[in-house]
């Protein structure tokens, strides 16, 4: 059983920064991609950044140059530094994981976290 726990979010005055962290537990191996994702009230969640096995991250246009994803794959454990936050980063940020191949027949395809608010305030 995987499970996706996340930590960091919170409050934060807009230029400032917050880290985020996300730790993937149990009997894991082979995860391909780990990753960020967010959601703001009315709106759809979207991708923030991701890194994949062998891979150079991925980031949304609104966060390249601010945000920066990192991964540890011997801990299973990815992390987001948010930096010169806005306002409109005010979201819940969920953490994401992915399988493929035989890892996805073991522990399924695609898992999240309950996610962790950040709220930046103008």
């Amino acid at each position: 059983q995987v499970q996706l726990v996340e930590s960091g979010g919170g409050l934060v005055q807009a230029g400032g920064s917050l880290r985020l962290s996300c730790a993937a537990s149990g009997n894991i191996f082979n995860i391909n991609t780990m990753g960020w994702y967010r959601q703001a009230p009315g709106k759809q969640r979207e991708l923030v950044a991701q890194i994949a096995n062998g891979n150079s991250p991925d980031y949304a246009d609104s966060v390249k140059g601010r945000f920066t994803i990192y991964r540890d794959n011997a801990k299973n454990t990815v992390s987001l530094q948010m930096s010169s936050l806005k306002p409109e980063d005010t979201a819940v940020y969920y953490c994401n994981a992915q399988f493929t191949g035989y890892a996805s027949k073991v522990y399924g395809i695609n898992h999240w976290g309950k996610g962790t608010l950040v709220t930046v305030s103008s």
